[in-house]
């Protein structure tokens, strides 16, 4: 099987009872047709928390859908596309095993692996599972933040084509492993220069 988009979503910020700033736009849902991909992200696509997501950095966030599967069975209840706040669901691809800075053709768009996503209370207070933020540590499976390289437009069912990877062995799982649970891993983090601002500067403070 090929790996795809299997949705494409997006959201608007609304009012909410949880979270910092009880405002975000974490609930996103399946779009029809080719979607704009800009520089910033998905096009109308609403973030409240821009301390936090958004930026260059973090304009799209994949997850896959096999991982959906795993918490739908988890938690045994039905869990659509956008559960996660994610902009991309994939389906073919293990984003817990792809390399920080390899890059990726979907549709017109060129994207480049970042930075991986730590879980909030903004993620718990949405999916309604209070162990939501430790079972996600404790599993590892964050899903992916993408820079976006060359703005387009991406549909659901469009491919995940590589067009490059990377001669290191800095997965987003190991990423994820460095900011959450295994901090003598944020060194590793320098040795790619693609890696997320925040996330370099964190790897940067941890070396001095």
């Amino acid at each position: 099987m090929s790996a795809i988009v299997a949705s494409i979503n997006r959201g608007t910020v609304v009012e909410t009872g949880w979270g910092r700033l009880k405002r975000s736009g974490i609930d996103k849902r399946p779009v029809e047709g080719p979607v704009t991909i800009t520089p910033l992200g998905v096009e109308g696509d609403g973030i409240a928390d821009v301390k936090y997501h958004g930026g260059h950095d973090q304009a799209l966030y994949a997850f896959a859908g096999e991982d959906v599967d795993h918490w739908a069975k988890h938690w045994d209840r039905d869990l659509p596309p956008g559960t996660f706040g994610e902009n991309l669901t994939t389906r073919g691809i293990d984003l817990n095993e792809v390399r920080l800075g390899e890059r990726w053709q979907i549709g017109s768009t060129v994207v480049e692996v970042s930075s991986v996503r730590t879980p909030c209370a903004t993620l718990a207070g949405f999916v309604g599972e209070k162990r939501v933020v430790k079972d996600f540590v404790e599993v590892g499976r964050p899903g992916a933040y993408l820079r976006v390289i060359q703005a387009g437009h991406i549909a659901a069912g469009d491919e995940i084509t590589v067009l490059e990877t990377r001669d290191h062995d800095i997965t987003v799982g190991l990423m994820f492993r460095a900011l959450t649970t295994e901090k003598k891993l944020l060194a590793r983090l320098l040795e790619e220069p693609r890696v997320a601002a925040k996330e370099r500067a964190k790897a940067e403070k941890a070396t001095r």
